[in-house]
């Protein structure tokens, strides 16, 4: 007879059901996110060009850039052949297992038979003992043994004489490489709604200043249904460098006209409120920002003071009539080989206030007070200047991430480590103890066989043999 001519739908399934096509999609998938990781998605296109003029050289990059923008690759993940990709993939995965699925599932759910002589001949793992004592006399013995190797034994007559043992186990560790085909799917799909209904951007905010906007990368605005407010930004620098040890921002959330929320965010130590995850990314000086210096002042009583004050404007020591004129700024303050002062950088990174004093109109003495260096605030008569902070001048930048698919994403990471752990550390193993009288001995034939790791199981079919004969022959 002629093989039937196969409809269309049936070869579609065939190369759905082809695990070629798997292999194809998988490379595809994976040289592409290759690429869309070496290329920053949504960045700046002047970052993008500069690696690609490193890669290609200046003469080829437009032309390279071109092409990679043409095909989506500045913005991979959210390009329709990328997604494509991903619902192929997808689709084979879950053809191939629907493919193979009935012969599994009758595998499972078919109660174990005893083993008929044809069959014999194609169980992989075969070992024959003598025990001393007729079949009934050593059934007790072999339903204990198969007890201790975790089987539950059922029994039945052969025709020959004798009687038969079987049982299996773990048999519904056939479906781990389906958990494993779900949790793909889990973990994609979670990556696509992220991708298509979660948003990745920027937030700026002085200190002082709230906002309810993020920026995306292509400066679209988002809201975000709530208010942050950057109450201070500070930075700690590692002892005589310039090199910063900690930056954090001091954040309170606002809905509704309350306060909700109150958060130090630092590097590893991110804001989440609302489905938005607020990272600390970097920060700067606000340009022709006007803030307040804030000066912490010990007078003649030695109880410290703290008063706010803005450029050109005066304070009091306390207990005295010494009064201290606010005068200049620098942000970076340094000294050259002639003692000459300069500022080397627009960052607080040495910030230093000049402050005049005088008494009774007369002037005492004026110099630098700087944040980092103690030593400066001593004044001449023994008080004590302390420039603590010049507030509200600096920005803080956060990266502001929603993923509402992110826990699909570890739905699928918990699917995956079960489907893993059940298709390489289980198996199906069945066994079959056939026991027949030979003399004053009963021969007892044990046959097995496992889906997976073979080897492992044939070494405790030959402990539990050696168990059994003990002192028999065999």
């Amino acid at each position: 007879m002629t093989e039937r001519k196969k409809s269309f739908i049936d070869r579609i399934w065939d190369l759905f059901a082809s695990i070629k096509l798997a292999a194809v999609l998988f490379l595809l998938i994976a040289l592409s996110s290759i690429v869309g990781t070496v290329i920053e998605q949504g960045g700046e296109p002047e970052k993008n060009m500069m690696l690609l003029k490193r890669l290609f050289g200046d003469s080829l990059a437009p032309s390279a850039y071109r092409f990679f923008e043409t095909l989506g690759f500045m913005d991979m993940y959210r390009s329709w052949w990328f997604v494509a990709l991903l619902a192929l993939f997808s689709a084979n995965l879950i053809i191939c297992s629907l493919d193979r699925l009935p012969r599994i599932w009758r595998l499972v759910r078919e109660p174990l038979k005893p083993l008929t002589p044809l069959m014999a001949g194609t169980v992989p793992i075969r070992k024959n003992v003598h025990l001393k004592g007729a079949p009934e006399a050593v059934r007790e013995k072999l339903v204990r043994a198969l007890k201790s190797l975790g089987f539950r034994a059922h029994d039945s007559a052969m025709e020959e004489g004798g009687y038969q043992l079987y049982s299996q186990k773990g048999r519904y560790s056939r479906f781990g490489v389906y958990l494993t085909h779900l949790s793909i799917i889990v973990i994609m799909l979670g990556a696509v709604v992220g991708i298509f209904f979660g948003f990745k951007g920027y937030l700026p905010i002085q200190e002082g200043y709230a906002s309810d906007i993020a920026y995306a990368g292509d400066d679209t605005e988002h809201k975000l249904g709530f208010t942050i407010r950057c109450d201070d930004f500070d930075v700690e620098f590692y002892d005589m460098s310039d090199m910063p040890k900690v930056y954090r921002s001091r954040l309170t959330v606002i809905r509704d006209g309350k306060e909700v929320l109150k958060k130090v965010v630092e590097v590893n130590s991110p804001l989440r409120y609302g489905g938005y995850t607020f990272y600390q990314s970097n920060y700067g000086m606000v340009p022709d920002a006007q803030g307040y210096f804030i000066l912490k002042i010990r007078g003649s009583s030695g109880k410290a003071v703290t008063v706010n004050r803005m450029l050109g404007e005066s304070f009091v020591i306390p207990g005295t009539e010494i009064v201290g004129t606010i005068k200049d700024f620098s942000p970076a303050l340094a000294m050259d080989n002639s003692g000459k002062t300069f500022t080397y950088s627009d960052m607080m990174n040495n910030p230093a206030v000049y402050i005049d004093f005088s008494e009774g109109g007369k002037e005492k003495y004026a110099g630098w007070i700087l944040r980092r260096f103690p030593a400066t605030w001593r004044l001449p008569d023994g008080y004590m200047v302390e420039f603590v902070d010049y507030w509200g001048v600096q920005y803080t930048g956060l990266q502001v991430r929603k993923d509402p698919g992110v826990w699909l994403v570890y739905l699928g990471s918990g699917i995956m480590t079960l489907g893993l752990y059940i298709a390489f550390f289980m198996s199906h193993r069945r066994i079959w103890i056939l026991v027949r009288r030979e003399g004053t001995f009963s021969e007892v034939t044990v046959l097995a066989t496992a889906s997976k790791n073979r080897p492992s199981f044939e070494r405790k079919i030959e402990r539990f043999i050696a168990g059994l004969s003990g002192g028999a022959d065999g």
